[in-house]
């Protein structure tokens, strides 16, 4: 046996010679790195939780000094809402949850439609470069600020609106629900296209071979499809307009009055908050309390909202599967 044989011989089979020749304090320094990487992710989701605790932990706490005052009944079964009245103090929240629900609702019944038509045009017939381009064009009115929108609301569209719709008051529903709705078209085409998109194409040629059309094919093959993802799009847009607060406060108007005549003013729940949060009202007083009761209800309207979206999602993803 030669000396080159013996050393072949003497070789392991599937020795990793990158690994026994690598330094040991490189090794160590690797897994240092890596536990730190580890930690820090773990704190940033533990901060997350810890965020959120504490905003709940806030709202219930001032919430709490407002219920001992005023009753649930008080509060959902009244429909007048006048907190800052010295003599009549009535707090009924329906015309804010009211004002909330009519200016959101216009806003989806824009931003729904027109959303996912772009998603599905960007996704299924653009070609690529016309998809790159309107895509980012598209993500641009998400960088608009809301303030913004709220001017163009009041001073443009308003105005606009007032030639075509008898009756229509300076501040109303209708100019910040479309507004709104215009806002959040690139939330729901964008995420609706990723949904879209990442449909196996194996679906659409069986469908082409079963002798579909490429429009029934997108609505009724690739759309439910993806719809798990479209209804993630539609809710976390629901919540934007939900939460939506400076194009309401500017052009919508400051009457708390049960109603849904688009026409007329109203106040939302957010521009209510911004309203009465800025300073005038004294510290710790009923009125000022009502704010956060105001709040707590916002946030249980949301997080319902996100536990309904979950489980159809859910229940979505389980029947594709089947």
């Amino acid at each position: 046996m030669t000396a080159s044989a013996a050393t072949s011989d003497d070789t392991p089979v599937g020795d990793d010679r990158s690994r026994s020749t690598r330094p040991w304090f490189r090794q160590t320094s690797s897994s240092i790195s890596e536990r730190v990487i580890e930690k820090v992710l773990a704190a940033c989701s533990l901060l997350s939780i810890v965020v959120t605790i504490g905003i709940v932990v806030v709202l219930v706490y001032e919430a709490s000094d407002f219920f001992r005052e005023v009753s649930l009944s008080q509060f959902f079964g009244d429909t007048m809402w006048t907190p800052a009245f010295a003599d009549n103090q009535r707090f009924g929240v329906w015309p804010l949850v009211s004002g909330t629900l009519l200016t959101a609702a216009i806003a989806m019944a824009v931003a729904l439609p027109f959303g996912l038509i772009a998603a599905i045009y960007l996704s299924e017939y653009a070609n690529p470069t016309t998809r790159k381009v309107l895509k980012p064009a598209l993500e641009l009115l998400a960088g608009v600020p809301t303030i913004v929108y709220g001017f163009f609301a009041l001073t443009v569209v308003t105005p606009f609106l007032q030639k075509f719709v008898p009756g229509l008051a300076g501040f109303n529903a209708l100019s910040p629900g479309i507004v709104m709705g215009i806002m959040i078209i690139p939330m729901v085409s964008s995420l609706s296209e990723d949904a879209i998109y990442a449909v196996p194409d194996a679906l659409r040629e069986a469908a082409y071979g079963l002798g579909a059309a490429k429009l029934p094919t997108i609505f009724r093959v690739v759309v439910p499809s993806a719809w798990s993802g479209i209804a993630a799009a539609m809710t976390l847009a629901v919540s934007r307009a939900i939460g939506e607060t400076m194009i309401v406060a500017i052009a919508a108007g400051q009457r708390n009055t049960l109603g849904f005549d688009p026409r007329e003013q109203t106040e939302t729940m957010t521009a209510y908050i911004v309203r009465m949060a800025k300073g005038d009202l004294p510290t710790g007083s009923l009125a000022y309390q009502s704010i956060f009761a105001v709040g707590l209800l916002l946030f249980l309207m949301t997080l319902a909202m996100n536990l309904v979206s979950y489980r159809l999602s859910r229940k979505l993803r389980a029947r594709n599967r089947v």
